[in-house]
Formats: C-alpha cells, sequence, structure tokens
C-alpha cells in the first residue's frame, strides 16, 4: 500500500482508467439506491485550522508515542492512509488522536475503492459504513491526485459520504500546475480544477506542490501560480483550500531550509489557505537521502524542531485565520515600486522583495499579511499603514493575542518593521 500511494504523487496509474471507464454506467442505476436509504446530507464544515502531513506513523507497540510527539509538534490533523489502514489500526488511531487533543482524517478501504470505481464497489462501501463514527474523526481520505475521468466517481463518493457520515470530509487531493496532460485527463490545469470544483462539488480544494528554491531553478513563482488559481476557485465555491508543501529531499529536490520551509507556509497563507500539510512526517521506506521530519528508525530530525516552531505560529494564528477571507494578494519584487503595485492595496512600504495578503475579518477589520518573500535575507520595511497606528494592532505569533505595533528601529524616520528571512507577520486594521 505504502509503494502504491507513493507511486500516486507523481503519476497516475492510466491502467486503471481503464477499469473506471467500464463502470461508469453502473453508477446511476445502484447509485441512486443507496441515496434512497441514507441520511440527509451534510457538508463538512472546517473548524480550526489545518496542519498536517502525509505518510502517518506506523501502528506499532509505540504508537502513542507517536502521536503524542505529533501533538508536541503542534500538528492539529492526522492524515491515515500508512500507519494506519485498516479498521484495527483506525480505532487506535482515531483514540490517540482524542487522547493527545488532535482530529484524524481515516483511511477506509471501501470508500477508497468507491471513490476509484463507484458503485460497482457497493459491497466495499457498506463494509465501510458499519465503521463506528468517532468524535476525533474529521473525515476520510477517498483519493490522491485523480485523473478527471474518475470525477463522477468522486462525486459519487463524496455525495455518500455527506449522508452515511454527516458532517465528515470526503478529502480528495489534486495535481499541482506541473502535471502532465495524461495525468490530468483535460489539456489546462485551470480546466483540471474548474471541472473538478463543478463535477465533484467538494468541501475542501487541496494540491501537493513542491517548488525548487536553487539558484539554477526557482520554481517560486510557479508555488504561487498554483495558489492563486485554488484561491480563485474556493472563493468563488465559498470553500476553504489547502496544500501540501515539501520538507524532505526526494528525486531532484533538495533538503530545505527552515527559511524555505516557512516560505512554503506563509506564501500559502498570504494567498487565504486555511490549511497547510507536510511531505513527510514519517520518512517513506525506500527514501533513504535525509529524512522527513521523522526518520526511517523513527528519530526526529532537524525538520522535527523546525515544524514545532513553524506549528506553534500556525496554531497561535488559526482562531484569527479561520476568519478571515481573502480580497487581494499583492506581490512587489525587488526593484519595483511598490507605490504603483500597492495602489489602493491599505499598507505603503518601501522597496524590497514582498509578499502581502489582504484580508477581510469576520468582524469587519482589514487583515494585511506582510510577508518576506526572500529566503535568504533579512528586511527592514518603513511601513505606513491606511488608518491611524492606534486602529492597527498586531497578532502575536507567540500567543494569537491582538497587540500593539511596536517600531523595530525607532530612531529611524517613520515605523519600521523587522522581517527575518521568509518570514511573515499578520496585522490587524480598522478603518
Amino acid at each position: 500500500m505504502l509503494k502504491k500511494r507513493l507511486i500516486g504523487r507523481r503519476q497516475f496509474i492510466v491502467s486503471s482508467l481503464a477499469a473506471v471507464a467500464t463502470t461508469m454506467t453502473e453508477k446511476a442505476s445502484s447509485g441512486s439506491s443507496i441515496a434512497s436509504i441514507a441520511k440527509r446530507p451534510v457538508r463538512f464544515k472546517q473548524d480550526r485550522f489545518c496542519i498536517s502531513f502525509w505518510v502517518d506513523p506506523p501502528a506499532d507497540a509505540h504508537m502513542d508515542e507517536h502521536y503524542a510527539q505529533i501533538a508536541a509538534a503542534n500538528f492539529t490533523v492526522v492524515m491515515g492512509g500508512f500507519g494506519a489502514n485498516t479498521p484495527e489500526t483506525d480505532k487506535r488511531q482515531l483514540d490517540l488522536c482524542q487522547k493527545h487533543g488532535l482530529k484524524a482524517l481515516v483511511s477506509l478501504q471501501g470508500y477508497e475503492d468507491g471513490a476509484m470505481y463507484g458503485s460497482s464497489k457497493i459491497d466495499e462501501i457498506r463494509q465501510a459504513d458499519k465503521f463506528p463514527n468517532h468524535p476525533a474523526c474529521w473525515g476520510y481520505t477517498l483519493h490522491d491526485e485523480p485523473n478527471s475521468a474518475i470525477f463522477p466517481f468522486l462525486r459519487f463518493m463524496v455525495d455518500h459520504l455527506r449522508r452515511s457520515r454527516p458532517g465528515k470530509l470526503g478529502f480528495i487531493n489534486l495535481f499541482p500546475n506541473y502535471a502532465s496532460e495524461s495525468q490530468l485527463g483535460e489539456r489546462t490545469y485551470e480546466e483540471y480544477v474548474n471541472r473538478f470544483v463543478s463535477e465533484v462539488n467538494p468541501d475542501v480544494l487541496c494540491m501537493d506542490h513542491y517548488p525548487m528554491m536553487q539558484p539554477n531553478r526557482d520554481m517560486r513563482d510557479d508555488y504561487c501560480a498554483n495558489l492563486a488559481v485554488l484561491r480563485k476557485y474556493a472563493l468563488a465555491r465559498n470553500i476553504p483550500f489547502w496544500n501540501f508543501f515539501n520538507d524532505m529531499p526526494f528525486d531532484q529536490r533538495y533538503d530545505p531550509t527552515e527559511a524555505q520551509l516557512r516560505w512554503q507556509v506563509n506564501t500559502s497563507l498570504a494567498y487565504g489557505a486555511k490549511g497547510v500539510l507536510y511531505f513527510c512526517y514519517w520518512t517513506p521506506t525506500g527514501f533513504q537521502k535525509g529524512g522527513a521530519i521523522i526518520a526511517l528508525n523513527g528519530r526526529p530530525t532537524h525538520h522535527y524542531e523546525q515544524a514545532r516552531r513553524i506549528n506553534a505560529k500556525l496554531k497561535h494564528w488559526g482562531p484569527t485565520l479561520m476568519q478571515l477571507v481573502s480580497e487581494a494578494v499583492y506581490r512587489v519584487p525587488r526593484g519595483a515600486d511598490p507605490a504603483t503595485i500597492l495602489n489602493g492595496a491599505p499598507i505603503e512600504l518601501t522597496p524590497g522583495d514582498y509578499l502581502i495578503g489582504v484580508f477581510k475579518h469576520a468582524d469587519g477589520r482589514t487583515a494585511v499579511l506582510l510577508n518576506n518573500f526572500s529566503y535568504c535575507y533579512t528586511a527592514w520595511p518603513t511601513v505606513k499603514f491606511a488608518a491611524d497606528l492606534n486602529n492597527v494592532v498586531e497578532v502575536d505569533p507567540a500567543t494569537g493575542k491582538e497587540m500593539p505595533v511596536m517600531d523595530d528601529s525607532p530612531n529611524m524616520a517613520g515605523l519600521q518593521l523587522s522581517l527575518d528571512s521568509a518570514e511573515g507577520r499578520l496585522f490587524l486594521i480598522r478603518q
């Protein structure tokens, strides 16, 4: 199962599409009989910021320790499918998530079969329906990186879950924008996402994108473009979006620094993400170069403390982030005129290398997330907000509380703010 899932991250298994196509005509007849006896459909509603990962720990004798370690690193959601992938291990996973204050996205083979083959797997689906409900369960994994050919079956399973598991998420992760046309099943990435939201009607949009950040290959603009597509369709459908990002060396990918991890996370936040997911938590079997957050032998790598620090800030910011709706994203590249780019924005700043997300808070205030776009250098912008400074507060990354904005260099003219490499700061403005 592990090998199958890891391969799925890189390519869609074309041979499965032939089997999928043969069952499409069967869906309508047997699917309607299920719906007639099912409960009233209820959609999933996200109630906390999602901090999760790919590859959960093994379901071994140390499972309790593994989950305590996950909670200590400030994750909020565990995604099963590797360590926990049977009804017995799923139950252990849920009990431990409940014990350690976590939520879980559970792997049930019957639901994943239904997502691939629709009602032809009705016996397997009904078997999965017998799995007990649990307060720690946020939802169920359905499919990773689907080709558009199986969108009808994904819709079948999403609808089924809304009736059989009211309020639970049917989680589906999409390809990134660098996937091939044959992987997507569509000519363009935007057509792929558009068809997905229209035909599957998901409760969350999610994709995985692992940008290269090296002097000879910089994929950060591609990462931003991918986030922009998810942002567009998430706003149109009034649903949240999440994304996986890279924290380990694999194939041609390097081992990212803490600043590069921070860059990926804060960039996602600037576009309005309501969840970020690490690839990977437990190092997958066969990945010998470096490691993920936890090495193959079960020991934390240097990425564990990095993730713990990054996630602590996300947990503190989370309640505020969940109340924000994205209104605009501004990219101020080095050498550009910020005044031209930020015309009409609620913030002005001196030249530099920045990414700025602007949001509307549920209480009517404006929120501004100011990111240093550089993962190599610190930044010291002089900033002016579109309100008196008495009406501006910063969300403290150490507590999540609102605090006065402090001048980091009071001897200089204007308000000076310091930003470490790839760091972001979140402000609320009452205009």
